[in-house]
Parts: structure tokens; C-alpha cells; sequence
């Protein structure tokens, strides 16, 4: 089962890796696995997502979405787009990027280096709203309850993430925007800073509210399809189930993509902070993407999306890190090792921290078993 699951994604692995250590040496190695692993830990509670939308497909439209879908993913945002963020930040074409990057690596990387507090304030205030909108709502399971517990009250008020965000931007701009690192030296970037981060933060508004309204969509046509269902039971008529999944197939793909598109931002983004090289991020990605959708079939196949129930604060909490790396590394350079190696710790620590919950709660209601009574287990640290 895994094997015939995971089979393609093994098998991309081992020539991703091969390739990226015989053109570029062991330093690439090193990062494209990191990135792989960076982006199948923030892309963890997608595939939850996917898995439990994709199970109401039938099976044409879910090939659709495991076969066109993964090009969308693979190729258009982990290849296209980061391609396309470094041409408009540098203010040259997407091919004269890539003949840039293969022909003149010198030339590109000072351009990159110039562009770089365009890209990490807008990919900083973007990963900052994901990380906030999260930590501002409250959830039944909490992972850290000590800090989560208050911030879930806070969240109340309204906007208060964008107002905190706005916030941070406005620090940021006046502090390490003010001595930022160029190709050239130290220039104050404060105007450039503010400008991109607000284009971040619009970014991520409009991918929210296309998520949410393709949602809302879905919604009304599950609404509509079980009225016709209860009608034609009401009339002895039959039902065809496969036309009822083929009704909102549509809308489902749409919202899937849409889903998909919103979290291979913070995927692409976060991988600026860990480097600048265009094909090595790709090639990263475009590996943790395969994992992301291997992952969303085999938890289709098992029926099994929550077992680890704070995988998914442990990669919000690698986002929320990434976007404060993200708006340092404006003035000042961070080892790309550190970087990644933060998100791999944060989701280790959650991934022990829902096993440990999980044994936990399994001896509980062992131990209640003989009275009848279940026995609550406490979530968080």
C-alpha cells in the first residue's frame, strides 16, 4: 500500500537528489532536502484538506485533480512562480531570469540580492496573516495551551491580525528597512519594505476571500443536492449518486486548486528564506509537492486524517517563524541551515507531542473502560 502510493514520489526523491548533488554538489543536496522536507511539513494539513474534500469526488474528477492538479502545483507554482517573483522584483523578464541564473549565477545573484527585502517583506507580512489568522481562532485542540488559550480570546476582536501585521511592517520598515542589504552595500529600502509588504498582505486577503467564496459555493451546492436527494427518496424515485458528484465536481476542483495556490505560497515564500537558488527551490518543492499529494490519496485510501492532531499547529508555527526570519534576513543574513532547520524541529516536536496525546488518551480510556466512563484527555503543553 505505501509503496504503490508513494511509489512515484520515492522515485522523483532519489533522481531529485542524484541530479541536485552531481550538477550543484553536497551544499544543494543538503538544501533541496530540506526544502522537500519544509515544504511536505507546511503542506501537511493541505493534504488533510484535499483528502477530505477529494473523498466526495467520484473518480474521474479525482484523477482530474491528481493528474492536472499535480502539474498545476508542481510546475506552475513551484517552478513558474518562483520565477516569476524574482523577475518582478529584479525588474527583468522571466527568460532573461532564467539565462541569468544558468548563464551569469554572479550577475543573478546580485539581483536577487537587491530584490531581496521586496521579496522577504512581501513573502513576511503574506506567511505572517497565515501564521496570525491561526493562532487568533479558537480551536477545540489546543497544542500549547499556555500561549494559544489567550491568543484565541484576543483573536475576538475584529481584524486584529491585519492590525498586528500593519504593525509589524510599520517596525520593520523603520528598523532593519532602514539598513538594508544590497549587492552594493547597506541602503535604507523603508519605501520599497512598505510598498511590497502591503502587496503581501493584499495578496493574501484576495487568496482568502477566492478560497472562502469557492467554499461558500461548495456549500450551496451540497445544500441543493441533498434536497434533491431527500426529494427523490420522498417520491421513490432513484438516486443517482454519481450525477450528485458530478453536480459540485466543479466547484470542488475549483476550491481545491484555489486551497492549493494559497498553500504553495507560503511553501514558495518560506523557501526564500532558506536561499535565493531558483532551481534548487524548485526542484525542492516540486519533490515535497508529490509527497503532498501521495499523502492526500493515501489518507483518502485509510480514512485516517487524524491521527496527529498537532501536525497542524507545528507547521503554523514554522510559518509564523519563517515570516520573522523572512523580514530579519532584510538586514541581516541567517544560515540557511538554521532556517530550515527551525521548521523540521517545530514539526518533529508537534508530531512527538500528538503521540505522546495519542497514548495518553489511549491508556485513559483503557483505564475507564471497566466503569463505562471515558476520561478526558488534556490536549496541549
Amino acid at each position: 500500500m505505501v509503496l504503490k502510493t508513494f511509489g512515484w514520489s520515492f522515485a522523483i526523491t532519489a533522481l531529485g537528489l542524484a541530479f541536485a548533488a552531481w550538477q550543484w554538489g553536497w551544499e544543494a543536496f543538503g538544501v533541496v532536502l530540506i526544502l522537500s522536507i519544509l515544504e511536505i511539513s507546511l503542506s501537511f494539513d493541505n493534504a488533510v484538506v484535499n483528502a477530505g474534500i477529494l473523498k466526495k469526488m467520484n473518480a474521474f474528477w479525482q484523477k482530474i485533480f491528481l493528474t492536472i492538479g499535480i502539474l498545476i502545483a508542481v510546475f506552475g507554482m513551484r517552478l513558474v512562480f518562483p520565477v516569476a517573483i524574482v523577475a518582478i522584483s529584479a525588474k527583468v523578464g522571466p527568460i532573461e531570469a532564467i539565462e541569468l541564473a544558468l548563464d551569469d549565477p554572479e550577475r543573478y545573484e546580485s539581483l536577487v540580492t537587491d530584490a531581496h527585502p521586496a521579496i522577504a517583506a512581501f513573502g513576511g507580512m503574506f506567511l505572517l496573516m497565515i501564521f496570525l489568522d491561526f493562532i487568533f481562532e479558537d480551536r477545540d485542540i489546543k497544542w500549547l495551551g499556555w500561549l494559544e488559550r489567550p491568543l484565541a480570546k484576543l483573536g475576538k476582536v475584529d481584524m486584529l491580525s491585519v492590525c498586528v501585521a500593519l504593525i509589524v511592517l510599520l517596525v520593520t520598515a523603520m528598523t532593519f528597512a532602514t539598513h538594508a542589504h544590497t549587492s552594493t552595500g547597506v541602503a535604507d529600502k523603508s519605501a520599497t519594505v512598505l510598498l511590497s509588504g502591503v502587496a503581501g498582505l493584499i495578496t493574501y486577503l484576495i487568496v482568502g476571500g477566492l478560497s472562502g467564496f469557492f467554499e461558500n459555493k461548495l456549500e450551496e451546492e451540497e445544500e441543493r443536492e441533498h434536497e434533491a436527494e431527500e426529494k427523490a427518496k420522498a417520491e421513490g424515485k432513484p438516486v443517482s449518486a454519481v450525477g450528485l458528484a458530478g453536480k459540485a465536481a466543479f466547484f470542488l476542483f475549483l476550491y481545491l486548486e484555489v486551497l492549493d495556490a494559497s498553500f504553495s505560497f507560503d511553501g514558495v515564500i518560506g523557501a526564500f528564506a532558506i536561499t535565493n537558488h531558483i532551481f534548487w527551490m524548485a526542484l525542492g518543492l516540486g519533490i515535497g509537492a508529490m509527497y503532498v499529494r501521495s499523502l492526500t490519496v493515501y489518507l483518502v485510501r485509510e480514512g485516517t486524517l487524524d491521527d496527529y492532531v498537532y501536525l497542524e499547529h507545528g507547521a503554523h508555527y514554522a510559518i509564523g517563524a519563517l515570516a520573522v526570519i523572512l523580514l530579519i534576513t532584510i538586514q541581516h543574513e541567517i544560515s540557511e541551515l538554521i532556517t530550515g532547520s527551525i521548521g523540521v524541529v517545530l514539526i518533529a516536536l508537534s508530531f512527538w507531542s500528538s503521540v505522546r496525546r495519542n497514548k495518553a488518551q489511549a491508556a485513559a480510556e483503557g483505564g475507564s473502560g471497566s466503569s463505562g466512563d471515558k476520561t478526558e484527555v488534556s490536549s496541549g503543553v
